[in-house]
């Protein structure tokens, strides 16, 4: 099928990409987690000043990640292939702004500045580079999705997955049937099926949910760029138990990029920093960094191993024992107890809420799961 369109750029490029498993190179490369500060924007003055501090902090990020990746080659022996920046690196989350305002602010728009600039850095590295930003949609005017991005060697974004599951911002199930009618259910899913391997992407605490890496594992995805803001702590926190988890139970690898702080937020800085890693296939965490501003989450990303393990009848082959046919129908009988589809259409239209909304939205579930006797 052909691929969705927004903007000049195909929202489900990886749909598009050849599929034949020989487009792929299987020889081992190294990945890197770049654990860099996120800048909040929320007190520049105006769009024209958030535009321009973004564009710079793009610019900045050549000189970082080139030498991270020289060293890493020199250190470990193989070419740095792909680089995960973490969530929100460029704005940091909305804060006090509304949702139309900073949709206008610091939103990217699909085939935009931002993404062009990307492009460009992604071609002078000469890597995939994967990240994290909120994105604008002609389709839904006001709003703004947290999208996860890949953006290959050659400039073009190959994948962007935007976000499903969110406290605080909209999400495509808010207007679930009217992006469906719009882009497909694949360009909710997509998997970037590239030379480096099967790439997806999973933004910040999504990865506690165990359904989005399964459907994206699912449609072959192989190793999941993980952008994320997070607590770091030397105890293992519900994210780090996550990601193993989602590593060993779809035999795939994650590449987690933490913040090093957010700096103009008005939090300390140090609040959300730290332990970006590397999980592999096994679920082992194989590199992962301290504190601060670094490279020193890289590892080695052995594809043939993975698809060895993958093809193998074995125990601890956990995607291939997989039996999705035995939950579908518990699921399908639950769902309505749950966030609804369409929570911000009114009268058959896109409709952009009050901040209240989120909260209100998860008490009517409390008050659903209950009725039903759930909690």
């Amino acid at each position: 099928m052909t691929a969705a369109v927004v903007g000049s750029v195909p929202l489900a490029a990886p749909l598009a990409v050849q599929q034949d498993k020989d487009v792929t190179d299987t020889a081992t490369y190294s990945a890197i987690a770049m654990q860099l500060t996120a800048r909040s924007l929320e007190r520049l003055p105006d769009e024209a000043s958030a535009r321009k501090a973004i564009q710079d902090h793009i610019a900045e990020l050549e000189t970082p990640i080139r030498t991270s990746a020289i060293f890493v080659q020199q250190y470990a022996g193989k070419p740095v292939k792909l680089a995960v920046l973490p969530e929100y690196l460029f704005t940091s989350y909305p804060g006090r702004i509304s949702i139309p305002d900073f949709a206008r602010k610091v939103g990217f728009a699909p085939g935009g500045a931002e993404y062009e600039a990307l492009g460009n850095l992604a071609s002078k590295l000469g890597m995939f580079v994967a990240g994290n930003a909120y994105e604008t949609d002609d389709a839904f005017p006001d709003f703004y999705f947290q999208t996860s991005f890949v953006v290959a060697p050659n400039g073009d974004t190959v994948l962007r997955y935007r976000r499903l599951i969110s406290m605080f911002a909209p999400s495509p199930h808010d207007v679930w049937e009217t992006y469906l009618d719009k882009y497909g259910l694949e360009a909710a899913f997509p998997v970037a099926k590239t030379e480096i391997g099967n790439l997806a992407a999973i933004a910040s605490e999504e990865i506690l949910y165990p359904e989005i890496a399964r459907a994206l594992a699912l449609r072959g995805a192989e190793l999941f760029c993980h952008s994320s803001s997070e607590v770091g702590s030397p105890i293992a926190t519900n994210k780090d138990i996550a990601k193993q988890a989602r590593a060993f139970e779809n035999l795939a690898y994650v590449v987690s990029a933490n913040t090093a702080g957010i700096s103009g937020a008005g939090l300390p800085l140090s609040s959300a920093e730290g332990n970006s890693q590397v999980v592999d296939y096994k679920g082992r965490v194989i590199a992962q960094s301290g504190d601060g501003e670094t490279f020193t989450a890289f590892a080695n990303i052995d594809l043939g191993s993975l698809r060895e393990a993958r093809r193998t009848p074995a125990m601890t082959n956990y995607l291939a024992r997989q039996r999705p046919a035995l939950w579908a129908e518990a699921y399908a009988a639950a769902a309505d107890n749950f966030h609804r589809a369409d929570g911000m259409m009114a009268d058959g239209r896109p409709a952009i809420p009050e901040r209240d909304y989120f909260k209100r939205a998860q008490e009517k579930v409390i008050e659903r799961l209950d009725k039903a006797g759930i909690i």
